[in-house]
């Protein structure tokens, strides 16, 4: 698999706040990964630094073979689509098909292709019926989903995503879970700010953890999730499968649905 995003000894400096300091990982294509920590950890600053909206004080961020610090947010477009934590700032258009028709159009995507890609995103977020409404007439929790699907409309390598399900019911997180689940096993890399971890262990694979803007866990999620000591410093719990998986010592201590399912079926079995 190739790398999708690099991160080589970055840091960051506001005004001469520290908000990163020697951070280093990489994202291959297909990769689902969860960016978790603290408020105040960096989590933010550091999807600005993938975005372009801001460049490294020193280390190397690179999307591909492109080094961000020479990239325009317009220009990373091309390679990573992202979803604000306050998904209202990128809905402007007249319509949601309009809004998500944005990213595809300013980076040059031929119109029949355009419409195709519409087409699909607002179908894959149960958006279709309302293409045509004015996007500050859907309710907050629909606004978010047209604008993951503008994200996904520009058929991205890398997604970055911010809270994507905050705010939204089961059917919806279940549509965003499906849908991220698909693009990434197209091979489209995920990574995803959430303090949501019940979806994180169904969706995700992978968790990074910041602590004051410093990389201090980098393992499969199953292992975050076994950490109640961890969890608990980083003021976050684990989902109730997590829980019932560690409490009664499941083999391998699945945390996803069906495999917690599974495991306890065998364990009745037996």
């Amino acid at each position: 698999m190739s790398v999708v995003l690099a991160f080589e000894d970055v840091a960051f400096t506001y005004t001469g706040r520290p908000a990163l300091a020697g951070v280093s990982f990489s994202i291959a294509s297909g990769e689902r990964v969860a960016l978790v920590g603290r408020n105040g950890a960096g989590k933010s600053t550091l999807l600005r630094l993938v975005t372009g909206l801001r460049h490294p004080t020193s280390g190397v961020v690179r999307v591909g073979d492109w080094d961000t610090a020479g990239r325009r947010p317009d220009e990373l477009a091309r390679r990573v689509g992202s979803l604000f934590q306050h998904a209202d700032q990128q809905l402007f258009a007249r319509t949601v098909a309009d809004d998500v028709a944005f990213g595809p159009r300013v980076t040059g995507v031929a119109a029949p292709e355009i419409s195709a890609r519409v087409e699909r995103a607002l179908a894959s977020l149960g958006l279709t019926e309302v293409a045509g409404e004015h996007p500050y007439d859907l309710p907050p929790p629909w606004r978010k989903l047209a604008a993951l699907a503008g994200a996904l409309a520009l058929e991205p390598v890398l997604l970055v995503l911010d809270e994507p399900t905050a705010g939204l019911d089961r059917r919806a997180r279940d549509r965003v879970a499906t849908a991220l689940a698909t693009r990434a096993g197209n091979g489209t890399a995920l990574l995803v700010v959430t303090h949501d971890l019940g979806f994180a262990a169904e969706t995700l694979d992978r968790a990074l953890v910041l602590e004051r803007g410093r990389l201090a866990w980098d393992a499969p999620i199953a292992e975050l999730l076994a950490d109640a000591a961890r969890l608990e410093g980083l003021g976050l719990a684990a989902p109730p499968l997590a829980r019932l998986s560690h409490a009664l010592m499941l083999p391998g201590q699945p945390v996803r649905e069906r495999e917690v399912a599974r495991a306890l079926a065998e364990r009745c079995r037996t």
